[in-house]
């Protein structure tokens, strides 16, 4: 991915700096955005993530989703047009997610937000040259559709949505169960 937005990318690991500093503060501002319609989902794992720990309903995760393919093939053709051509990492991403956003930690109001951009950032620093850094399968979508090829495709759905899932279903049962309230307190001293 830096490789075709800095021509040197190879030779100078600043550029993959410069490609996770845009891409945290492009998610900030993603997720910043579309909070109050959608709570800032702007990613197909998170969504899954939060159907499957029961945050949202199915049909809004559909939704969701179709917004977020749509979304990444309009980015990815006006990247073509503007460039000419040009699993655990999302665990880490959706964790962050569930972290800022959870209430029961405290109100982290604006800091969420920007939390969970530069989780995303941190995961292009570690996984760029290896993968482009790849957490968001509406992106691995929009570009395989833009530039008519889906080879490996799957492999940028089925790591993330296990990762989200297991983020998920590990923050919410496991680190912060949620507790059920006490229908009897007071009663049984």
């Amino acid at each position: 991915m830096s490789g075709k937005l800095l021509p040197d990318a190879a030779a100078d690991p600043s550029s993959l700096v410069i490609v996770a500093i845009a891409n945290a503060f492009a998610l900030s501002s993603a997720v910043y955005i579309a909070a109050n319609a959608s709570g800032g989902h702007v990613n197909p794992a998170v969504t899954f993530g939060m159907a499957v720990g029961g945050h949202i309903n199915v049909p809004t995760a559909l939704f969701y989703w179709i917004s977020q393919l749509l979304a990444s093939v309009m980015a990815s053709i006006f990247l073509k047009v503007t460039t000419v051509g040009q699993g655990v990492m999302t665990f880490g991403l959706v964790y962050t997610v569930y972290a800022a956003g959870d209430p029961r930690r405290s109100s982290l109001g604006a800091i969420g937000p920007l939390a969970i951009g530069l989780m995303a950032g941190a995961n292009v620093l570690a996984a760029g040259p290896f993968s482009g850094g790849s957490m968001n399968p509406a992106c691995a979508f929009g570009s395989a559709v833009i530039a008519g090829k889906f080879k490996n495709q799957a492999v940028y759905w089925v790591g993330p949505l296990i990762g989200a899932s297991v983020a998920g279903l590990l923050y919410d049962n496991v680190v912060f169960p949620t507790q059920a309230p006490d229908s009897v307190e007071g009663v049984g001293v």
